[in-house]
Order: structure tokens, then sequence, then C-alpha cells
């Protein structure tokens, strides 16, 4: 009976979303050995990718029920690193921000991309049981709540970009939970007209920083922006993305931008400039193409999905991919100020790639038993 059970185990893996994962990952090492082949990156993203695949593999054949059942603990554990985090000498300060500890031979460990998996289980948790009826204030409120420990905390560090890449997961499953349109509608209309009026009473007070500021003003008005200030990121990456024509510039023997140390952060931020750089429009737009793929696999589990939490839970982590990939292009084009949002699965970086492991690992989880009641 058990040798049954591992073979339909093995037969309903999902090998194809498993492939396709690690053929992106292994395709972004290679391009941040492009973006800066003198330096120790990409050796360190393999060994990443390598713990990934196991944990991947560890999470994708432990019954996804369980975890969720404890996901409470998960939860709490998620938000005490965010606390360890801002104490100083135990975080790591980078760039005026307090968001990483520190991994000995593995380089800095960043608890904000982690702790995504706890709270994506927290909501699919509350929000999966059994419904006839639209979502009341009073669940919405507990949504909100369980979303805005973790924002809070991340906003502290301060990484604003991090904190953003939480809110799709709330958005999708809320929208999944039968919310109440009006709240939807009202949400939309007081978020439309408090951003701005957010922004102005933010610069005022001074909580806005002036470099935040630039970088916003870049995107509004990119002709007039200071190409040698804050709007440098901006417009190397648009210069290297254009560098990279239709098939690649790289191979033609052509200097680099990353490896000329033009474009900076080449190898986490602008990782999707390197590949535009290298590849060209063919390849940005097969990436593109692995990514919608991938994301189309994703959502067909959570159609499959046995049971309500299941299918949030995926649908939660196809929502704070898809964010992530939308931001992150759209950085690397010009289209969207610079907030540090990495590219799943490409940019360096144990964290990122760990955290995106185990969400695809709790997808082929709930893949595996979508025949158990």
């Amino acid at each position: 009976m058990v040798a049954i059970l591992e073979k339909r185990r093995l037969r309903d893996f999902d090998w194809l979303l498993t492939l396709l994962a690690l053929a992106i990952a292994v395709f972004g090492t290679w391009q941040i050995y492009n973006a800066v082949p003198d330096q120790s990156y990409w050796k360190k993203q393999l060994i990443g990718l390598g713990i990934s695949a196991v944990v991947m593999l560890a999470v994708a054949f432990t019954d996804y029920r369980k975890l969720v059942h404890i996901a409470p603990a998960f939860y709490a554990f998620g938000l005490v690193l965010l606390v360890i985090v801002l104490i100083p000498g135990i975080g790591l300060k980078i760039n005026g921000q307090r968001c990483w500890i520190g991994v000995p031979g593995l380089g800095q460990f960043q608890p904000s991309e982690f702790v995504k998996i706890p709270t994506v289980l927290m909501l699919a948790r509350y929000f999966g049981r059994p419904r006839s009826s639209t979502l009341t204030i009073k669940e919405t409120l507990i949504g909100c709540g369980i979303l805005a420990l973790p924002v809070g905390l991340i906003l502290l560090e301060p990484d604003a970009g991090q904190a953003l890449t939480y809110f799709p997961l709330l958005a999708v499953v809320l929208f999944l939970s039968s919310v109440r349109m009006w709240l939807v509608v009202a949400a939309l209309v007081v978020g439309t007209a408090a951003v701005p009026a957010a922004y102005i009473v933010g610069v005022k007070a001074g909580l806005v920083k002036q470099y935040q500021q630039k970088r916003i003003e870049v995107i509004l008005d990119p002709e007039n922006a200071d190409r040698r200030d804050v709007g440098y990121h901006t417009w190397q990456s648009i210069i290297t993305v254009g560098k990279g024509g239709l098939s690649g510039s790289v191979s033609k023997g052509d200097a680099s931008q990353s490896k000329l140390k033009f474009l900076p952060e080449p190898q986490t931020d602008f990782i999707f400039a390197v590949t535009a750089e290298n590849t060209g429009f063919i390849g940005c737009l097969l990436l593109l193409l692995a990514y919608a793929v991938l994301l189309t696999k994703l959502i067909h589990g959570a159609r499959r999905a046995p049971d309500r939490t299941g299918m949030l839970v995926i649908m939660a982590i196809v929502g704070g991919l898809a964010f992530q990939i939308f931001v992150n292009v759209g950085m690397a084009l010009g289209i969207l100020p610079v907030i540090g949002v990495p590219l799943p699965l490409m940019s360096a970086g144990l964290s990122a790639i760990l955290a995106t492991s185990v969400a695809i690992g709790f997808a082929i989880s709930i893949r595996l038993r979508r025949f158990v009641n």
C-alpha cells in the first residue's frame, strides 16, 4: 500500500513547475555571473539554489495542512525575527536600512522575505474556513491586522519596497473571500485620494526623504531629471536595456554596462536590465514567457486544490510573485520608481530564492493532495 502511495506521489508530482523554477533560477545565476563575474555572488547563489531545492522538496512532501495548522507559531517566529533585525549589533545596517542578519559563509539573511510565507499561511488559515456569505467588516479588519504587524515592523527598518510586496497577498485573499464590493470601491477611492495627500504631508513632515522624492520625480518627469544624481540608476538601466537590442550585445563583443560598473546593483535590483543586455529582446521575452507559464501552472494547481485553504495559499503566492515581477521589470524599464524589489528566482540573495522556493514547495504539496478529503 505504501509503495502504491509513493508511486502515485511521484506520478502526481508537478515536475514541470519544479523544473521551470529551477531553470529560471539557473538562468538567473548565469546572469548574475555576467553582471559581476569578478565577485562571488554567483557562487553564493548556486549554494543558495542547492539549499532552496532541498527545502522546496521537503515542503512539497510535507502535508501542507499540518503546516497551516501551526501557522500561528511560524507567524510569531517571523515577527520575532523582524524585531531582532531592528536591534543594533544584530541587524546589519546597509544603505541606511537595517534589514539583514549576517549568515557566516552565505552573506546576509533578510527576514522580511521569509515572513511572507507565514503571513500567507495565517491569511489562508483564517479565511480558508467554508463560508456562504461575503466577509464582514470585522473579518476584513482582522485580515488587515494580520498584515499590519509584519508590514509595520518592516517599515521601521525602513524598507518601503519590501513592505509593498505584502499588500498583494492580502488583496488576493480578500478578493477570493468575497469581500464586500462597497469596501473595495471605498478602499480604491480613499487610496487614490490618500496617496498624493500622504505624499505631500510626508514631504512637509520630513517623513519622505529627499532621495525618495527625487526617485518619484524621475518617473514623473524623466526628461528633466538629474541623470547624475538619483536619476542615475533609472537612466543607466534604460541604457543597459536598450543596448541589448534584439538578440543581445555581449555576444557581439561589446563592453557590458554592468562589468564597466555603470549600472548600480546589477545582480539584484537590475538583473532584468542585465538580462536584456546579454540576451536582448528575445531573451527577455522568453524569460517573461517562462514566468507566465510558471504562474499559469500555479493557478491551475489552485483550481484543483483539495480545499479552500490550499487554493488561497497558492493564489496569494501567485499575487505576490506577479507583483514582484511587474515592479522589478518596471524599475528596469524606467516606468516605476526604484524601490528595491527583487526579481523572483533571478535576483541574487539567499532570502529571496529560499522564500520563493518554499512558496513553490507549498504549491506542489497542495497538488499532491488534491484527491485527499
